[in-house]
This record gives C-alpha cells, sequence and structure tokens, in this order.
C-alpha cells in the first residue's frame, strides 16, 4: 500500500424513527462499516439518531455538520436520503450543498447514483435541483388553488369577505381621523382586515 495515499475519513450516519419499533438501526451501520472495510475507509464517527427525519433539530445530526465545518472527516455515508433527511427535496438538497461548501463529500450506499464523490456529482446536483424545483412548483400550484377555492366561497386573500356595511363602516371611521387600532378594536376585527379593506 503506498503510505502517501491519503485514507479517506468517513462520518457514517444512521436513523432510525422511534415510532418504527421494529427497525434497528444496527442493521444499516453494520452493512455500512462492512462497506467502509471494503473500501479501505477509515470511520472517523458514527452517528446515530432516534428520532423523526422530518426536522433537521436532531441531536446527533447536528453534531455531524459542526464537525464538518470543522472538516474532521472527508464523507458523509448514509444507507439512504431519506434516513438522512425527510424534509423534502429543497431542504435535502440545501443539506448536501452544506457539507459541499464544508468540502464533506456525501454517499448514499442503497442509491449509487447519490454520490458526490464521483464522477457525476454534477448530475446529481442538477437533477436534485430540478426535483426541488419541481416540489416548489406544485406548492405554487396547491397555494393557488386554495386561494381560488377561497374566492369561490366569499373570501378574498385567505380572509373572509366581511359584510359591505362594516367595509363602509371602516372609511368613514378612517376618514373622521380613527387610527387603524382603534376602528379594528371599535369593529372587533384585525387591524390587518382593517387595512385590506380600506377604500376597497
Amino acid at each position: 500500500m503506498d503510505t502517501n495515499t491519503k485514507v479517506m475519513k468517513v462520518a457514517v450516519y444512521g436513523r432510525v424513527s422511534m415510532k418504527n419499533k421494529g427497525q434497528e438501526v444496527s442493521n444499516q451501520l453494520d452493512v455500512l462499516r462492512e462497506f467502509c472495510g471494503k473500501m479501505g475507509y477509515h470511520i472517523y464517527q458514527e452517528y446515530v439518531d432516534h428520532e423523526s427525519g422530518g426536522s433537521s433539530n436532531r441531536s446527533a445530526f447536528n453534531q455531524m455538520f459542526a464537525d464538518a465545518a470543522q472538516r474532521k472527516f472527508d464523507l458523509v455515508l448514509f444507507w439512504s436520503l431519506d434516513r438522512f433527511s425527510r424534509e423534502g427535496t429543497r431542504r435535502t438538497i440545501f443539506l448536501l450543498q452544506q457539507l459541499d461548501d464544508c468540502g464533506v463529500q456525501y454517499r448514499s450506499y442503497t442509491e449509487q447514483y447519490i454520490d458526490s464523490s464521483g464522477i457525476f456529482k454534477d448530475v446529481i446536483i442538477s437533477l436534485l435541483s430540478t426535483l426541488a424545483l419541481q416540489e416548489k412548483t406544485r406548492l405554487a400550484d396547491r397555494v393557488l388553488c386554495g386561494l381560488e377555492r377561497a374566492r369561490r366561497n366569499g373570501r378574498i386573500g385567505g380572509r373572509p369577505r366581511i359584510p359591505q356595511e362594516k367595509i363602509d363602516r371602516i372609511n368613514n371611521m378612517k376618514d373622521q381621523g380613527m387610527s387603524l387600532r382603534r376602528i379594528a378594536k371599535e369593529l372587533n376585527i384585525h387591524h390587518g382586515t382593517v387595512t385590506h379593506y380600506l377604500n376597497n
């Protein structure tokens, strides 16, 4: 073995949700350890969480990113992308890019195409970015659909439409010099609603 060859230091990340009592994180770790051995990787540390991947607020996950910022390892190895994060495509790609910004690579054991240490790194980022854009577009479509449904039901901008008589009172009270907050208090409505219907 060439003594000048740098050994890859790896952070192994494993996660199972507490809700899935039949799952054991050791099932992931055993395979990942064996893989590191075959690849000649040195395991710097194993980071393990027993909680939902729907939030980044996981103790081991946060510690891993803190260590990544200090370049304590070269690569993060995880079982699959949904073990790494279940926060949606946009958030997940942000987290992967954070690792990349720290100079740390990432690799999914079960999804061979998710491997920033390989030659297809730029393709991976492009693919995930496209998926993130589609997710953003779908979200925007759902919001527009909801607003349209609200309008059909007599709501404006998601707020219930108030009676025309009350709208007229808002404008009359404003013309008399009353503040928005006082108008809202007198009419028992939110001051944002007052602003929305002024001169409307």
